[in-house]
């Protein structure tokens, strides 16, 4: 297939009739095919049940009964488990409920009331944050809810631009950022020995700069030579900079989304103030949940088996969009994608400012995406470029039929904008 910008005014004028012919033909199906959000699939979901069956006592192996109020860091097995996730020690993790994202909220939200080392953020006239783009929207929309500014980094193939990053942080109002350092959020980049390395040295002038690292596929390898990143607790001590990184996984996407466990990871100094909070905040966490995880995988080798399981149901998922947005865009210089090698996410590049036309008219042909733009602070993607496709819900065959009707409506703005 040649370069679109190669065809003659005649080849694309036949090229657009044929793929308004075939997105009509789309829009007669009467499709409602939901790809707003990364979510598990039912078949995903099953393979965790056993989790929920485990328990032949409700005694921790110290002996408490997790059936009742108290040891509010979480129960030492399942603190032990995340420990080996991270590749840190149990003393900095606490486990927590199910929701990650509640945990980096609350975060942000005592570094707003109570600082983090230095004046409240709520009393400064203004506080930065770093947006590495596209990124994770729950993540923007946090900073948004308490009044962040935010300034977009792009990311780029092992990282984010670390220049750009190192220059922001000469203002001591740039007071932090969100991250999700392996399988990015949607790019499904992991952060290069280099980036890493650079991040954990930083010095920023604000002393009370945070790093929210959130590495929620820390263990969603879709082969099994996955990506490999480097230990940002281990190398950040190097420079004495541990304070500055914040760490938070779930096991949302290995068990159940809304009924896993989660965790914050972090040095002593943040540890010890996030639970003079959590004193305040809360009696304990579902222990009874803890305990179940724990149980069913014990360390970080059961949790790998397990996500090959995960793994072979999503490798034909990604495959199958992989392949039609090669089939169908491929050489004619009108968009690029990612080829991650795990994470949740592929994401599609669209060229000439034209990703939200491309997104309405999935819409209207009954294909629910993430609403374009929404890989950006406040929805505002400045190229118009950026699509993320979630794969993972779709079975196959719908899956299949939602790439199509993606690639059909892509090929149609980009005709539009070669003047077909």
């Amino acid at each position: 297939m040649k370069v679109l910008a190669q065809y003659t005014k005649e080849e694309l004028a036949a090229l657009k009739a044929e793929t308004q012919k075939r997105y009509d033909a789309f829009a007669a199906k009467g499709l409602a095919i939901d790809m707003s959000r990364g979510k598990p699939g039912s078949d995903q979901l099953d393979i965790s049940n056993f989790v929920l069956d485990n328990l032949d006592t409700y005694k921790a192996e110290n002996g408490f009964d997790c059936r009742n109020y108290g040891l509010l860091p979480g129960i030492d097995e399942c603190r032990r488990l995340f420990a080996d996730i991270l590749g840190m020690d149990m003393k900095n993790v606490i486990a927590c409920g199910s929701s990650s994202l509640n945990l980096m909220f609350d975060y942000i939200a005592q570094c707003y009331t109570h600082g983090a080392g230095g004046a409240p953020w709520g009393r400064l006239d203004k506080v930065k944050f770093i947006a590495v783009v596209p990124g994770y929207d729950r993540h923007f929309a946090i900073g948004s809810y308490f009044g962040f500014e935010y300034i977009n980094v792009p990311i780029l193939a092992d990282g984010p631009d670390m220049d750009r990053i190192e220059e922001l942080i000469k203002d001591e109002a740039v007071k932090g950022m969100f991250c999700v350092p392996k399988y990015s959020n949607p790019d499904g980049i992991t952060y290069s020995d280099a980036v890493v390395e650079r991040l954990a040295k930083m010095k920023p002038a604000a002393k009370d700069f945070r790093v929210i690292w959130d590495n929620a596929y820390c263990v969603h390898d879709l082969t099994d030579d996955g990506d490999e990143l480097k230990n940002i607790f281990d190398e950040a001590k190097k420079y004495g900079n541990e304070d500055i990184f914040v760490i938070f996984t779930s096991t949302s996407k290995i068990t159940f989304p809304g009924a896993g466990v989660s965790c914050v990871a972090a040095s002593d100094n943040n540890v010890a103030a996030i639970m003079k909070r959590l004193t305040l905040q809360t009696i304990s966490y579902d222990k009874v949940n803890q305990l179940r995880h724990a149980r069913a995988f014990k360390d970080i080798a059961g949790i790998k088996e397990h996500m090959k399981l995960h793994a072979a149901i999503l490798r034909p998922k990604f495959r199958c969009v992989l392949d039609i947005l090669e089939k169908e865009l491929g050489g004619l210089g009108v968009a690029s994608w990612a080829k991650p090698n795990g994470g949740y996410f592929i994401s599609l590049n669209v060229d000439g400012g034209s990703a939200k036309k491309a997104g309405e008219l999935c819409r209207q042909a009954g294909l629910v995406l993430t609403g374009v733009g929404a890989t950006f602070p406040g929805g505002i993607d400045p190229d118009d470029r950026n699509i993320r496709i979630a794969p993972t819900f779709p079975p196959v065959a719908e899956l299949a039929l939602a790439a199509e009707l993606l690639c059909i409506a892509v090929k149609l703005v980009c005709l539009e904008n070669a003047g077909a």
